[in-house]
């Protein structure tokens, strides 16, 4: 990838969700090429880190409003109003049967996967209208394709995400905002201890039927390393990221990892029963 440190004021971006992980990586491989990266946050040692590692970040937390309007506000204050494109990446999984899941957790898991992005949409959209185009790219997965056993909330926020995206997507045709869906399958970063620190935070697995699977759930999450087969580093989806900001004609569709592009195909192909199987074998019925 060619590396270019020289900053090009028409190419600047606000990404939330760069502590570490796909953000992070989205954040230094842009900021190589030129753009002008904002890089947020929600917790404040992380933006004083990414400060120093040269980066301008801003702290935001995807699931207060008072945040969101403020971070798009130094933003726009600091680039003279303009912003070119806005990804929202941040987000987490929250695991879990679906009748372990309460309403708070699956609302604490739309607040950041979903209505957060929303929100923060909202509030770029009337800019990238002004300047006469911009990009608008979300962090899906492939599981905003298909479903996993014992990962409801997340697929339905992904699934959420997903429907919002092409609606989104419809309405801005013809202004020149482009609205692009990145769908990643696993990728390596720090997913699981997120998700283990939320079933943790929400579900009471002694207690539940499904407490053998939950069990061996956990010894996935805490383990070492890939947890999956195809397991791509974050840099898969970099290259899928700077197709979507710099190409003329961006697809509305971004597919990273050999399992994303598979179901895929699965789902348009296969009746219900025959790719239910398949899910359950895939998602390890909760235990990989």
């Amino acid at each position: 990838m060619e590396r270019n440190q020289q900053i090009n004021s028409d190419k600047i971006i606000l990404i939330t969700g760069c502590s570490s992980g796909i953000g992070y990586c989205v954040a230094h491989g842009l900021k190589a090429r030129g753009w002008r990266v904002f890089a947020t946050a929600r917790q404040t040692a992380d933006v004083e880190r990414l400060r120093a590692e040269g980066l301008e970040s801003v702290w935001l937390d995807v699931t207060d409003s008072l945040s969101i309007r403020s971070a798009v506000a130094t933003v726009l204050d600091q680039t003279d109003g303009r912003l070119s494109a806005l990804f929202n990446n941040a987000g987490y999984g929250q695991p879990g049967a679906v009748e372990d899941v309460s309403r708070d957790a699956l609302r604490e898991q739309f607040e950041t996967n979903l209505f957060g992005a929303l929100e923060l949409t909202n509030q770029v959209i009337p800019v990238m209208r002004q300047q006469s185009g911009g990009r608008i790219l979300y962090n899906s997965s492939v599981l905003g394709l298909v479903a996993f056993p014992y990962r409801g909330a997340y697929v339905a926020s992904k699934f959420a995400l997903e429907g919002l995206a092409d609606t989104l997507r419809l309405e801005l045709a013809g202004t020149s905002i482009h609205v692009c869906l990145i769908e990643p399958g696993p990728i390596l970063s720090r997913f699981r201890d997120n998700a283990h620190a939320a079933y943790q935070r929400h579900i009471q697995g002694e207690r539940s039927p499904h407490r053998a699977k939950y069990a061996a759930m956990e010894t996935r999450l805490l383990k070492e390393g890939p947890a999956a087969p195809f397991t791509l580093p974050p840099e898969a989806v970099l290259k899928r990221v700077i197709h979507a900001l710099e190409s003329p004609r961006p697809r509305a569709r971004y597919p990273v990892t050999t399992p994303t592009y598979l179901f895929a195909i699965l789902k348009r192909w296969l009746p219900t029963a025959m790719l239910d199987a398949i899910l359950r074998r895939a998602g390890g019925e909760g235990r990989r």
